[in-house]
């Protein structure tokens, strides 16, 4: 890795180190990091247990427990300089423990964890809900297709890799993260790369295996609505492209109430709300509000802009948003549920219209904050 300096067009390489020369421990620096910054893991994901030791007739203890967005429950188990040769059976264990875990369970453990580490009051579910683009707890169903394992080390034996392969080659829900710390002078850089599988081939895993487990089926409910969400966002991409906008041109449907992309560290999204539709800019990680104040400040001049924008600091929560939405009193509302096909043509063309007006103006105003912060 090597550090770029522009003013004497040159680069300078970093010096790769061991986490155990620089007094970083697994617990105390390792884990924590990846405890406050989760999506250095190349995705959204929402921490609800940190040594975890609710297992039934054993006393050992898993280093992080996560949910991703579609709520499934992801095994994470971090080490420094070695993965040591056990890695993978401890982490085939506590995944065999978490897979019996129910929707009540893993509230309840995410609100033993909020209660113990967090500052504020929070409330589990709320949080839960915000994360996975829902409104209410309706059909909420966590835990329900096979669970996933994450490893995070500097060095991987190759009997664990080996090991890592095989379970890939067998449908279990692997990744491997390698973990390198760097200095230059008095400064210190880490650098997280995913390794097993290859990024590349990453999507088309997943997608397989989504894929085969829709075959599986959990209920008639819950698979009906996730293939409208799929046909809905799936009909939303093709209005788009018709038009010529390229928002969600490298964006998978998936079947979530949302759709969105990324500019820097804010995300646009198509959101389906439980009596509205909404288009907005969501900051995942805004806990001390940075990001919400540094756009508030352009209120009146977005406001002036965007008639009906709205302004969600959301000081309970981590997230913080701007929207724009129907209303029940707009003469953009739409009559009935979003999953009646008659009203999609008409949802469809709110979501282009609208989103089209609120990027064009929040974009370069945000573009302009990123600068700055």
């Amino acid at each position: 890795m090597y550090r770029i300096n522009k003013s004497s067009n040159n680069i300078t390489k970093l010096e790769e180190r061991e986490f155990k020369d620089l007094g970083f421990r697994e617990r105390d620096h390792l884990q924590e990091w990846i405890a406050k910054n989760p999506d250095v893991l190349g995705e959204e994901l929402l921490i609800i247990q940190k040594e975890y030791n609710g297992f039934n007739d054993t006393n050992e203890r898993l280093d992080l427990l996560a949910l991703d967005k579609d709520g499934n429950l992801v095994i994470i188990e971090n080490k420094l300089d070695d993965t040591g040769k056990d890695v993978v059976w401890q982490a085939l264990k506590y995944t065999s423990y978490c897979s019996t875990l129910t929707t009540e369970q893993i509230i309840r453990l995410f609100q033993e964890y909020l209660d113990t580490y967090s500052k504020g009051d929070e409330d589990a579910k709320e949080l839960l809900l915000e994360f996975l683009d829902r409104e209410d707890d309706e059909d909420l169903l966590l835990n329900s297709n096979d669970q996933r394992i994450v490893f995070i080390a500097n060095n991987y034996r190759k009997e664990v890799t080996s090991t890592a392969l095989w379970l890939l080659d067998h449908d279990i829900a692997l990744q491997c993260f390698r973990a390198k710390p760097y200095s230059l002078g008095e400064e210190l850089f880490l650098q997280i790369e995913q390794i097993i599988p290859l990024p590349e081939t990453n999507e088309f895993m997943i997608d397989a295996k989504e894929k085969e487990k829709e075959k599986k089926g959990k209920s008639k409910k819950v698979e009906e609505s996730k293939a409208r969400l799929l046909e809905f966002w799936g009909l939303l991409k093709e209005n788009l492209e018709t038009e010529n906008i390229n928002y969600l041109d490298r964006v998978t449907s998936k079947p979530h109430y949302s759709i969105g992309f990324w500019k820097g560290r804010g995300k646009f999204c198509f959101c389906i709300g439980r009596n509205t539709f909404r288009v907005e800019l969501y900051f995942h990680n805004d806990v001390d509000k940075t990001r919400f104040d540094a756009m508030y400040e352009y209120k009146n001049e977005l406001e002036d802009a965007v008639s009906g924008i709205q302004w969600q600091r959301l000081d309970s929560k981590k997230a913080s948003r701007i929207k724009l939405e129907t209303t029940k009193e707009s003469k953009n509302s739409f009559q009935g549920n979003w999953q009646e096909k008659t009203n999609w043509a008409d949802v469809i063309d709110w979501y282009t219209e609208n989103m089209m007006l609120f990027y064009n103006n929040v974009y370069p105003i945000w573009e302009k904050v990123q600068k700055k912060l």
